[in-house]
């Protein structure tokens, strides 16, 4: 489940970081290496600077959030907060710019430098230390652009970087981010760099407020994509100003084991209970439905920056069991569920779905994913990663046609996952050729889709 509408729920990771030095640029790379877009300037991730994979291509991340959350006031300072993910890091280093979000060529206020970070102008080199200014201020006219960045090797992966904006409303303004994750060998290979954008706009009296669109909440819509609530299912939310940033969730949000409440100062109440948020934008936030929520009508509200939007009534239920079974499965009318083979690929008619193997066949067991299937034994609360085997508490029914499976070898939440079921099913050896419907209930609870899988002996 991300923006484009499916699920993927990301394990937690550790991150353990030793600090030593950077090699290449150490004291900060040359000015243009904080990824604009449509302007030429590129990253450091290049011969003479840091190399060891694609940006963005190191297995971790990158994010910057600010102050206020999405806006600025002019002429008030405010922190941006730089974090950086990485397992093999060992240092770290970044470079950011501030731009007009209606012209990119043009400097947007002015960075203040902080404990061991300097400050470039256009077209400088680090080598260049007349380019560089120690204070705040203004880069000359024929300089305009201004790069802060690290001036030695840091050893916390938490950065903090103090911007004034102009002293009037410009519009929306961009920041460009580019971070170095570097693994101390020695020299400029096998580091990693990450690349993260914000905007922000100004500030007004109270913030601004978030809407949900009418209808505009539903269970994910890779299962099913139902109107309503139930704990621990996953949910879609649409609307105009639901973040000021477009991300989802990272190891350093999670607190051990329990999954982020907050992302980017983007919160989520499900009957007043805080829900746990995976993905923010401006136009759509996923999150799972926290427990205790009860049933009937409950209001959904979506926080920003301190502002709340008015509440979407939804009807909670128990369970809204939805089965895997996205878009890109869908050929024509037929709607195709997700379901893996024992060597992981997935079951389906290549020629139709491309990326699928083969059909399934009678008799093997296969893997179905779903989400909102209630309670499990032992219990595990939403909000947590799993931890360890369990069972689904209300009986599950899985038929092939008319032909129910009399075999389920698991039937619960995955472990190392947040809030996603696990069905492995062994297809009844009775189960003729061709595409069956595949029909899913947990206690008298149909998932109500209407599915198939392709069988073949």
């Amino acid at each position: 489940m991300n923006q484009n509408k499916k699920l993927f729920i990301a394990k937690f990771a550790v991150v353990l970081a030793v600090p030593v030095v950077l090699w290449a640029f150490s004291a900060g790379p040359d000015a243009h290496k904080s990824g604009v877009p449509g302007t030429g300037e590129g990253t450091c991730n290049e011969v003479g600077c840091h190399v060891g994979a694609a940006v963005n291509g190191g297995g971790g991340s990158v994010t910057i959030t600010a102050a206020e959350g999405t806006g600025y006031t002019p002429a008030k300072k405010q922190t941006l907060t730089i974090k950086i993910t990485d397992s093999a890091a060992r240092a770290y280093g970044f470079q950011i710019t501030a731009r007009l979000a209606s012209d990119h060529s043009k400097q947007a206020g002015t960075f203040t430098v902080g404990t061991s970070q300097l400050v470039l102008c256009a077209g400088t080199a680090v080598s260049d230390l007349g380019g560089t200014r120690p204070n705040s201020g203004t880069c000359p006219a024929s300089k305009p652009l201004e790069f802060i960045e690290h001036s030695r090797a840091l050893s916390t992966s938490t950065i903090t970087v103090d911007w004034t904006p102009p002293s009037s409303d410009v519009g929306p303004i961009d920041f460009y981010l580019s971070a170095n994750a570097a693994n101390g060998n020695g020299n400029e290979s096998g580091d990693h760099i990450y690349t993260a954008s914000l905007q922000l706009k100004t500030a007004t009296v109270g913030g601004v407020q978030p809407i949900i669109s009418a209808g505009g909440v539903i269970n994910a819509f890779g299962f099913g994509g139902k109107a309503g609530v139930a704990p621990g299912t996953w949910i879609e939310i649409y609307g105009q100003n639901l973040s000021g940033t477009t991300r989802s969730w990272a190891g350093g949000d999670f607190n051990g084991s329990n999954a982020p409440t907050t992302i980017d100062t983007v919160t989520v109440t499900v009957a007043g209970k805080p829900a746990y948020i995976d993905f923010v934008s401006p136009g759509q936030v996923n999150a799972q439905v926290p427990d205790g929520i009860g049933t009937g009508p409950v209001p959904v509200v979506v926080t920003l920056n301190g502002v709340a939007s008015s509440p979407l009534t939804l009807t909670a239920s128990d369970m809204l069991p939805g089965i895997l079974a996205p878009a890109g499965f869908k050929v024509g009318s037929t709607q195709y569920v997700v379901a893996q083979l024992a060597d992981n690929s997935f079951v389906g008619d290549p020629t139709k779905i491309p990326g699928t193997n083969r059909p399934a066949k009678p008799g093997e067991t296969i893997v179905l994913y779903g989400i909102g299937f209630g309670a499990v034994t032992p219990s595990v609360a939403a909000g947590t990663i799993v931890g360890a085997a369990n069972s689904v508490s209300n009986n599950l029914v899985i038929r092939f046609g008319q032909i129910q499976a009399t075999s389920v070898t698991y039937k619960g939440l995955t472990p190392g996952f947040v809030g996603l079921y696990q069905f492995n099913v062994v297809v009844p050896s009775t189960v003729p050729d061709g595409d069956s419907t595949l029909d899913v209930a947990i206690g008298s609870v149909s998932t109500g889709q209407t599915l198939s899988i392709p069988i073949k002996k």
